[in-house]
């Protein structure tokens, strides 16, 4: 391969020739140029290059293919990227990766820079906006919290957790998940990992199966408690759970399958719970954002299938805020002891005064009237994605929208690793659809993003996905 590029003077300032040439493709041929360019003095220091599609219309490449090749140089310190200012060359101090350019012999930095700034558009999945946390109404149930809080919620925690909570949230549960709770039975806790934690391996043991997409964190929290976990295959209606054998256990995710999208489908539902009841199996439920659906009834909690034999597990993280660090298990009455001797004599994880705020909120109908109102701004917004994908990236599919805070992007194959370092480049945070893959899962592997529309705030999110649309494979 051997190619040459001079590109316009008004694209960057200065007539610049570069000798496309040798082995790895034209990606690597670009990079090599670049690097040679810079090192060579042609390209100065603050030198603007010119947009990646405009580059890559000159030479006849595909998009990703330059930007590509402008991320990998901007994480190696060759070039900086910045909003409004475009792509540049970087400035002489040590930036230029392990190669030292000109007039930086003897400065060669020993690791590649970290970035000073993080993202400008995040699009990860997880969190809710942050903006949108009802503080009015918060520090109002905190004020009467406090007022009628007895003289002993000052003291030790109960494990178990403040029975004003457990009263409240039993009521909720059961009124809007078709939770059979009852106060007795639910134990409070910091979150769905904190959970994990109590349940294995002090509670349960492995092996326990797993969906084969789901938080890689939360694998990693099972094998720190020495538990195998193995991945149950996925398809349109839910995780296959006719592939459950030996395991002790199922962890799934039955409302809203993390990250895929959909919910488990109803014969499936009923074979689980059969195959608990004539294994003497236990379900685990992750409830992770139960409360927020668009196009479709409420899936009622699997729990309330067979209490029994599901613990269910739910937190505020999405619907309020994880800072909060507030969750709960309605356990089968058989574990609520061996869990509570696992949490130990007193209450180590939540503040009393929190739950004792939420339960207020809870009580009062501010939790219902704020889940409300952002099921309608979460909705709209992925309104504006879908629209925003249909105008222009029509090729990309868009599934799991029917609820949840996130969407997944399906991109053409051997295209995701290429699209998720030109959403870097165009300053954009989000995960690639491998990232949340068992690393044991036999099913077929499809090329995506995973794309949280809940994490920006409102002014901030349109120029989120224009840049996410930037940053797609061409069609």
């Amino acid at each position: 391969m051997a190619e040459s590029w001079v590109n316009s003077a008004e694209r960057i300032g200065a007539d610049l020739h570069l000798e496309l040439s040798g082995p790895g493709g034209r990606r690597a041929a670009l990079i090599r140029a670049l690097r040679d360019a810079v090192r060579g003095g042609r390209l100065a220091p603050g030198t603007r290059l010119p947009p990646y599609r405009s580059l890559a219309a000159d030479l006849g490449m595909a998009r990703n293919t330059v930007a590509d090749a402008y991320a990998e140089l901007v994480a190696e310190g060759w070039l900086t990227a910045r909003q409004g200012s475009g792509t540049r060359v970087a400035t002489p101090l040590g930036q230029w990766g392990n190669t030292a350019a000109p007039g930086a012999a003897g400065r060669v930095p020993k690791k590649a820079p970290v970035p000073a700034r993080g993202p400008r558009h995040d699009l990860r999945q997880g969190t809710p906006d942050a903006s949108s946390f009802p503080r009015s109404a918060w520090l109002a149930s905190y004020r009467r919290a406090l007022q009628q809080a007895p003289n002993e919620a000052f003291g030790p925690g109960d494990p178990a957790g403040r029975r004003e909570l457990r009263e409240a949230l039993a009521a909720y549960l059961t009124r809007t998940r078709g939770v059979r709770a009852e106060p007795d039975r639910i134990v409070v806790c910091s979150g769905f990992a904190h959970a994990l934690r109590l349940l294995f391996p002090q509670v349960l043991r492995g092996p326990l199966a797993v969906e084969s997409y789901g938080l890689a964190f939360h694998r990693e929290v099972l094998t720190a408690a020495s538990v195998r976990t193995v991945p149950l295959a996925l398809d349109e209606d839910g995780a296959q759970v006719g592939e459950l054998d030996r395991e002790r256990a199922v962890l799934l995710t039955p409302a809203h399958q993390f990250p895929t999208g959909g919910p488990l489908h109803p014969a499936r539902r009923a074979a689980v719970v059969d195959w608990a009841r004539a294994r003497g199996g236990l379900i685990l439920e992750d409830d992770y954002d139960g409360e927020f659906r668009y196009d479709r009834r409420p899936v009622g909690a699997l729990q309330g299938m067979d209490p029994e034999r599901v613990v269910h597990i739910g937190s505020v993280s999405k619907s309020l805020s994880p800072a909060l660090r507030l969750g709960w298990m309605v356990l089968p009455e058989r574990y609520v002891d061996a869990v509570l001797a696992a949490k130990g004599e007193r209450e180590a994880w939540a503040s009393a005064l929190d739950q004792l705020t939420l339960a207020d909120f809870l009580a009062s109908g501010s939790y219902d009237r704020h889940v409300r109102r952002m099921r309608q701004r979460y909705r709209t917004r992925r309104d504006r994605l879908v629209a925003a994908l249909a105008e222009r990236a029509p090729h990309v599919e868009v599934t799991g929208i029917a609820a949840g805070l996130h969407a997944v992007l399906r991109l053409p194959p051997g295209t995701e690793r290429s699209a998720v370092k030109a959403a870097t480049w165009q300053g954009v945070a989000l995960d690639g659809l491998a990232e949340f893959r068992h690393p044991r899962a036999t099913m077929p592997a499809a090329d995506g993003l995973v794309v949280g529309y809940a994490t920006p705030s409102e002014h901030a999110y349109g120029a989120a996905l224009e840049a996410l649309c930037e940053a797609l494979p061409p069609g």
